[in-house]
Parts: C-alpha cells; structure tokens; sequence
C-alpha cells in the first residue's frame, strides 16, 4: 500500500506539490535518494531487488511515480518490473502523454502510472483508468484508481488542500500530514482478504507494522521559476526516524 497525494499548478509559487509515502517490505532491499551513478541526472531511491524506482525526478524537471493496484494476487512469472516505468520515463524525452498511452500494461502486474513533463502531468492504470492529462487541482493515489475515496486518502488530501488554502506548504508541513498513524474506524476496514489487526493497520495514511509498512515519505516542490526541492525522510520497522536525504536543484 502506498500514498500519493498531490497539486498540480494549484498554488501561485508551486507547479507541483507532493507528499507521498512508500509501503513496503521491511525485507526488501533498497538505497535511498540519490543521483544515480548509471543515470546521473535522476534522482531518486533505487529498489536492489529488481533495480527500478518507485518515485523519480531529473534534472530536467520531469517527475514519474508508480503505486500497486490493490487486488487478489496474480501470478507475476513473466512480468515486467513496475519500477522500470518510472526510470525509463524520466530518463527520456518523450512527453507525458505520449509515454503513458504507449505503456503496455499486460507487461505488469496491477499498476498506477503518473508521469509529468514541462507542461503535463498524465495519469494512466492498467486496470481500466485510460491515460489522461489532468487538469490543475488536488488530487490523491494509492492503491486503485485515482481519487478513489479510501479513508487514507480523502484526510490527506485534505489536509494538503488545508495547506494550500492557508499558504503554509513548506517540507516541514508536508512531511508531518504523512506521518499520520491514525487508522479507519474499524466499520470501514474492508474484510476477507487480510487479518483484521493488518487490515486496519493498513487503512493508516503511514502504516506501521512488523514485516510491512511505511519505509519512506518523500517531498518534491516544483516551484513556477524552475526548481526543485526534494526531501527523502527514512523510517525503521517501528515507524522510527532513520535519516533524511535533502536536494534542491534548478532545473535544465
């Protein structure tokens, strides 16, 4: 499980605003942000299990994430790795729209896509959602559909959107939205699929749990005058603080 949320040209200093928060595998091995040595104009954390990324920037001011689809498991013998989307993306030069419509999504398990360029952040899921530009406004992904009103998603949103109204968006704002631990109430956890405690314990904007949950929240501000802020915040198995990786760039 994993959220999204973010603003698009809906601030005057801010072409896009985002909060989001990794959940994964404590298990799973991955690095932090950094510019990759391989591909040295993108920024970002690095999955070592299969080499892609969750979330991504360049020097060039483009922007792409993936997040899961929520669903019963299907095989993956034979699939493509998700990460590989965002890599490819913002190593390239094609526009938003362009890349997400030519994504060949029976390559991957469930997947949400959202891609931005100069002048367009698209959104696409191989799971019935046809590639869009969105227009400027606030907008929240996790594990289905965009703006799917899940609990998690609908308060965050909210309180991004309570930012914006009172202009207080600042990393210190946004990172603390992410680290709400509070779950649904118990009615509006859904049932069958998982052990309730689990369960609930994933309806939690930042998710914590002994052998899954929240590795990572991430702020990116693109400001209207071309740079970029990004903030990486690490989180033990505990839900504990573990390091911060802070950049800021102009864009080229």
């Amino acid at each position: 499980m994993c959220l999204v949320v973010f603003a698009w040209k809906s601030h005057p200093d801010y072409k896009l605003i985002l909060a989001a928060n990794r959940d994964e595998f404590h298990g799973r091995p991955s690095q932090e942000a950094h510019w990759w040595p391989d591909l040295p104009d993108v920024l970002a954390g690095r999955d070592l299990q299969a080499g892609g990324t969750w979330l991504a920037t360049a020097r060039s001011g483009r922007f792409a994430t993936v997040t899961n689809y929520r669903e019963q498991q299907r095989a993956h013998v034979g699939l493509r790795s998700r990460g590989e989307i965002v890599t490819r993306f913002v190593s390239t030069d094609v526009d938003a729209m362009t890349y997400v419509s030519s994504i060949a999504g029976e390559n991957y398990a469930g997947v949400s896509v959202l891609a931005a360029d100069h002048g367009n952040i698209c959104y696409m899921s191989n799971r019935g959602d046809e590639p869009v530009s969105l227009a400027p406004g606030v907008y929240g992904l996790s594990n289905a559909s965009l703006d799917t009103p899940w609990t998690k998603l609908t308060r965050t949103k909210a309180a991004l959107t309570a930012l914006i109204d009172s202009d207080d968006v600042n990393t210190t704002e946004l990172l603390r939205l992410l680290e709400d631990k509070t779950p649904a109430a118990s009615s509006d956890v859904p049932s069958g699929e998982l052990p309730f405690r689990l369960a609930r314990a994933l309806t939690a904007p930042f998710i914590v749990s002994d052998t899954y949950g929240t590795r990572c929240s991430t702020i990116l501000l693109h400001s209207n005058d071309g740079r970029i802020d990004f903030c990486e915040r690490s989180f033990d198995p505990d839900g504990a603080r573990c390091g911060d990786s802070n950049f800021s760039f102009s864009c080229e």
